[in-house]
Protein backbone atom coordinates (compact mmCIF):
# COMPACT_ATOMS: atom_id res chain seq x y z
CA UNK A 1 0.00 0.00 0.00
CA UNK A 2 1.50 3.45 -1.05
CA UNK A 3 2.59 5.93 1.99
CA UNK A 4 0.04 8.49 2.48
CA UNK A 5 0.79 12.09 1.16
CA UNK A 6 -0.11 15.16 3.07
CA UNK A 7 -0.64 18.53 1.80
CA UNK A 8 -1.33 21.58 3.81
CA UNK A 9 -2.71 25.09 2.42
CA UNK A 10 -2.17 27.66 4.44
CA UNK A 11 -4.80 30.59 5.25
CA UNK A 12 -6.83 32.44 7.63
CA UNK A 13 -10.45 30.73 8.73
CA UNK A 14 -13.58 32.76 7.96
CA UNK A 15 -14.58 34.84 4.86
CA UNK A 16 -12.81 37.97 5.88
CA UNK A 17 -10.04 36.23 5.04
CA UNK A 18 -10.91 34.48 1.85
CA UNK A 19 -9.44 36.62 -0.62
CA UNK A 20 -6.48 38.19 0.82
CA UNK A 21 -2.70 37.26 -0.41
CA UNK A 22 -2.44 35.25 3.15
CA UNK A 23 -5.18 33.05 2.10
CA UNK A 24 -3.11 31.66 -1.28
CA UNK A 25 -2.43 28.18 0.32
CA UNK A 26 -6.12 27.95 0.84
CA UNK A 27 -7.19 28.66 -2.75
CA UNK A 28 -4.30 26.01 -4.23
CA UNK A 29 -6.22 23.26 -1.77
CA UNK A 30 -9.54 23.97 -2.63
CA UNK A 31 -8.26 23.84 -6.12
CA UNK A 32 -6.24 20.79 -5.87
CA UNK A 33 -9.64 18.67 -4.04
CA UNK A 34 -11.86 20.09 -6.72
CA UNK A 35 -9.39 18.99 -9.41
CA UNK A 36 -9.41 15.63 -7.47
CA UNK A 37 -13.14 15.04 -6.94
CA UNK A 38 -13.05 15.01 -3.36
CA UNK A 39 -14.42 16.93 -0.75
CA UNK A 40 -14.09 18.56 2.54
CA UNK A 41 -15.05 17.59 6.25
CA UNK A 42 -13.87 18.82 9.59
CA UNK A 43 -11.40 17.02 11.27
CA UNK A 44 -11.16 16.67 15.19
CA UNK A 45 -7.92 18.35 14.86
CA UNK A 46 -9.14 22.21 14.35
CA UNK A 47 -8.94 21.55 10.25
CA UNK A 48 -10.58 21.05 7.19
CA UNK A 49 -9.93 17.92 5.75
CA UNK A 50 -10.10 16.19 2.21
CA UNK A 51 -8.95 12.38 1.80
CA UNK A 52 -8.11 12.10 -1.87
CA UNK A 53 -6.10 10.14 -4.61
CA UNK A 54 -3.68 11.61 -7.02
CA UNK A 55 -3.24 8.53 -9.93
CA UNK A 56 -2.42 5.48 -7.28
CA UNK A 57 -1.30 7.59 -4.29
CA UNK A 58 -3.65 8.54 -1.04
CA UNK A 59 -3.36 12.24 0.12
CA UNK A 60 -4.90 14.11 2.51
CA UNK A 61 -5.44 17.63 1.98
CA UNK A 62 -5.48 19.87 4.97
CA UNK A 63 -6.90 23.67 6.02
CA UNK A 64 -6.03 24.16 9.53
CA UNK A 65 -8.80 26.26 11.03
CA UNK A 66 -5.83 27.82 13.95
CA UNK A 67 -5.36 31.09 12.22
CA UNK A 68 -1.98 31.08 10.07
CA UNK A 69 0.60 31.60 13.21
CA UNK A 70 -1.09 28.47 14.63
CA UNK A 71 -1.09 26.14 12.03
CA UNK A 72 1.53 23.95 13.76
CA UNK A 73 -1.05 23.49 16.23
CA UNK A 74 -3.86 21.49 13.50
CA UNK A 75 -1.21 19.85 11.42
CA UNK A 76 1.27 18.04 13.99
CA UNK A 77 -1.60 16.43 15.60
CA UNK A 78 -2.97 15.01 12.04
CA UNK A 79 0.67 13.98 11.19
CA UNK A 80 0.64 11.74 14.06
CA UNK A 81 -2.97 10.29 14.61
CA UNK A 82 -2.12 9.46 10.69
CA UNK A 83 1.43 8.30 11.12
CA UNK A 84 2.75 10.01 8.18
CA UNK A 85 6.28 10.77 7.18
CA UNK A 86 6.98 14.60 7.21
CA UNK A 87 9.35 13.89 4.35
CA UNK A 88 6.02 13.18 2.72
CA UNK A 89 4.46 16.31 3.21
CA UNK A 90 3.71 19.48 0.85
CA UNK A 91 3.14 22.94 2.75
CA UNK A 92 1.54 25.57 0.29
CA UNK A 93 1.97 29.23 1.22
CA UNK A 94 2.16 32.37 -0.13
CA UNK A 95 5.83 33.96 -0.10
CA UNK A 96 6.60 37.87 0.05
CA UNK A 97 10.52 37.02 -1.51
CA UNK A 98 9.11 35.73 -4.72
CA UNK A 99 7.86 37.98 -7.78
CA UNK A 100 4.03 38.12 -8.33
CA UNK A 101 2.91 34.91 -10.23
CA UNK A 102 5.88 32.85 -9.59
CA UNK A 103 5.85 29.31 -7.93
CA UNK A 104 9.06 27.95 -6.19
CA UNK A 105 9.17 24.71 -4.84
CA UNK A 106 11.97 23.93 -2.19
CA UNK A 107 12.62 21.26 0.80
CA UNK A 108 13.33 22.72 4.33
CA UNK A 109 15.39 25.72 4.90
CA UNK A 110 14.12 28.86 6.57
CA UNK A 111 10.91 30.23 6.82
CA UNK A 112 11.50 33.61 5.27
CA UNK A 113 9.38 35.54 8.11
CA UNK A 114 6.22 33.26 7.29
CA UNK A 115 4.48 32.46 10.63
CA UNK A 116 2.62 29.63 9.53
CA UNK A 117 5.39 27.50 8.16
CA UNK A 118 7.15 28.47 11.07
CA UNK A 119 5.02 26.73 13.69
CA UNK A 120 4.56 23.87 11.62
CA UNK A 121 8.39 23.59 11.39
CA UNK A 122 8.59 24.26 15.24
CA UNK A 123 5.28 22.29 16.16
CA UNK A 124 6.75 18.88 14.02
CA UNK A 125 10.64 19.48 14.89
CA UNK A 126 11.41 19.20 11.78
CA UNK A 127 11.85 21.62 9.00
CA UNK A 128 12.91 19.33 6.13
CA UNK A 129 9.03 19.27 4.46
CA UNK A 130 8.30 20.18 1.10
CA UNK A 131 7.32 23.86 0.42
CA UNK A 132 5.26 24.84 -2.88
CA UNK A 133 6.31 29.31 -2.69
CA UNK A 134 3.83 31.17 -4.34
CA UNK A 135 5.05 34.75 -5.05
CA UNK A 136 3.17 38.08 -4.41
CA UNK A 137 5.92 40.10 -4.23
CA UNK A 138 6.99 42.56 -1.37
CA UNK A 139 4.64 45.74 -0.11
CA UNK A 140 4.09 49.02 -1.50
CA UNK A 141 5.75 52.07 0.09
CA UNK A 142 3.88 52.65 3.13
CA UNK A 143 2.53 49.55 3.92
CA UNK A 144 3.88 46.94 5.97
CA UNK A 145 4.37 43.32 5.33
CA UNK A 146 1.61 42.20 7.64
CA UNK A 147 -1.00 44.73 6.36
CA UNK A 148 0.01 43.45 2.67
CA UNK A 149 -0.25 39.74 3.32
CA UNK A 150 -3.75 40.50 4.72
CA UNK A 151 -5.26 42.20 1.56
CA UNK A 152 -7.32 41.18 -1.34
CA UNK A 153 -5.81 41.26 -4.63
CA UNK A 154 -7.16 44.24 -7.08
CA UNK A 155 -9.87 43.16 -9.51
CA UNK A 156 -6.92 43.84 -12.04
CA UNK A 157 -4.78 41.14 -10.49
CA UNK A 158 -7.81 38.32 -10.92
CA UNK A 159 -6.85 36.52 -14.34
CA UNK A 160 -2.71 36.69 -12.89
CA UNK A 161 -4.33 35.27 -9.26
CA UNK A 162 -5.89 32.36 -11.21
CA UNK A 163 -2.97 31.37 -13.23
CA UNK A 164 -0.94 31.65 -9.84
CA UNK A 165 -3.16 29.26 -8.33
CA UNK A 166 -3.66 27.10 -11.24
CA UNK A 167 0.50 26.42 -11.56
CA UNK A 168 0.86 26.09 -7.83
CA UNK A 169 -1.99 23.18 -7.89
CA UNK A 170 -0.20 21.37 -10.83
CA UNK A 171 2.89 21.98 -8.70
CA UNK A 172 1.29 19.42 -6.05
CA UNK A 173 0.12 17.16 -8.99
CA UNK A 174 3.80 16.89 -10.66
CA UNK A 175 5.31 16.54 -7.54
CA UNK A 176 3.49 13.27 -6.46
CA UNK A 177 3.10 11.92 -9.63
CA UNK A 178 6.68 12.92 -11.14
CA UNK A 179 8.72 13.57 -7.89
CA UNK A 180 10.53 16.29 -6.50
CA UNK A 181 13.37 16.79 -8.81
CA UNK A 182 10.91 16.76 -12.56
CA UNK A 183 8.46 19.11 -10.61
CA UNK A 184 10.94 21.88 -9.90
CA UNK A 185 12.57 21.72 -13.47
CA UNK A 186 9.13 21.69 -15.50
CA UNK A 187 7.53 24.42 -12.48
CA UNK A 188 10.89 26.48 -12.52
CA UNK A 189 11.08 26.96 -16.04
CA UNK A 190 7.72 28.37 -16.57
CA UNK A 191 7.25 32.13 -16.96
CA UNK A 192 4.42 33.52 -14.79
CA UNK A 193 1.49 35.03 -16.09
CA UNK A 194 1.88 38.25 -14.43
CA UNK A 195 5.03 38.60 -16.05
CA UNK A 196 3.96 37.49 -19.69
CA UNK A 197 0.99 40.24 -19.41
CA UNK A 198 3.33 42.92 -18.93
CA UNK A 199 5.38 41.81 -21.82
CA UNK A 200 2.56 42.18 -24.11
CA UNK A 201 2.01 45.58 -23.31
Amino acid sequence: MAELFVIVGLGNPGKDYERHRHNLGFMVADEIVRDAGGSWSRAREKALVSKIRIDALPALVAKPLTYMNLSGRAVAPIMRRKGADPNRMVVIHDDLDLDPGVVRIKVGGGDGGHKGVRSIADSLRFRDFIRVRLGIGRPPVGQTPEEFVLTRFPSGEREALKGLVRTGSEAVFLILREGLARAQNEVHSRRPEAAEKASDR
